[in-house]
């Protein structure tokens, strides 16, 4: 529930006046200055690049190939814990495959991508109104830079944080490092919004501390998995989420 996940706030939910939208409207006496996002299902639909990497990966170590709908389960959280969930690997064999996954996935996968429709502008529009953007993903920060800079993000960003080289950081870590790097302390947190797409990032800003919006951009959450995991609002759109902001 979004009322753990924000520290000292006694609010409740209630339906939005716009579609998709359950949110908090009573309550909030501080408004979100800074806004951290994630990458994959949230700045660029990713699923291409992604799929065809894992796909590549089973196809090398072995293994049963996931169906269709679970192989889009790997877009989100870490890719050594998905591959122990979903192909039944041992955490050496994991290991072995987020290697292999990244022997593809930079040359190739990374470009077979595309940015989510309207978000570019949404950056710019709300770095104009003097919000602070920053980028926190698991996915690896060179990766993450190389990304943003292709679509016209980084210039609307005062961090990009991803997982360090060798590292498949939880969501909670690249939480606190992008909020370390920006000097945000505890007092800061009631203004200090997530946006990502999966259940992963809603438990990683509450472990957090922190607000979670969840977007349904490209349906890689399963039904109902971002409002039960406690989101405090789902949108479908960028011009949703831009609403939400700038009315929270």
């Amino acid at each position: 529930m979004l009322e753990s996940s924000v520290k000292g706030q006694n609010s409740r939910r209630s339906r939005a006046c716009w579609p998709g939208f359950v949110l908090l409207t009573e309550g909030r006496d501080q408004m979100f200055h800074t806004i951290l996002f994630d990458l994959d299902g949230t700045l660029t639909d990713s699923r291409e690049g992604i799929v065809n990497s894992v796909k590549y990966t089973i196809e090398k170590l072995g293994g049963t190939m996931p169906d269709a709908q679970t192989l889009l389960k790997f877009i989100g959280p870490p890719l050594q814990e998905s591959f122990m969930e979903h192909c039944g690997y041992s955490r050496e064999q994991a290991v072995e495959g987020v290697r292999v996954f990244r022997e593809h996935y930079v040359p190739v996968g990374q470009y077979e991508n595309e940015a989510a429709p309207g978000m570019r502008d949404v950056l710019e529009r709300l770095k104009a109104r003097g919000y602070t953007l920053a980028l926190a993903s698991s996915k690896p920060e060179e990766l993450c830079v190389s990304i943003c800079r292709r679509f016209g993000f980084t210039p609307f960003l005062s961090a990009v944080t991803g997982s360090p080289a060798g590292a498949d950081w939880e969501k909670a870590d690249v939480i606190r490092e992008a909020m370390r790097r920006l000097r945000l302390t505890d007092a800061d947190k009631p203004t200090v919004l997530m946006v990502g797409d999966r259940k992963y990032d809603v438990l990683g800003a509450q472990e957090c501390g922190l607000a979670c919006v969840g977007v349904e951009f490209f349906g890689y959450a399963a039904p109902g998995e971002l409002a039960e995991a406690g989101a405090a609002a789902v949108v479908r759109t960028a011009e949703e989420l831009e609403q939400f902001i700038l009315n929270h």
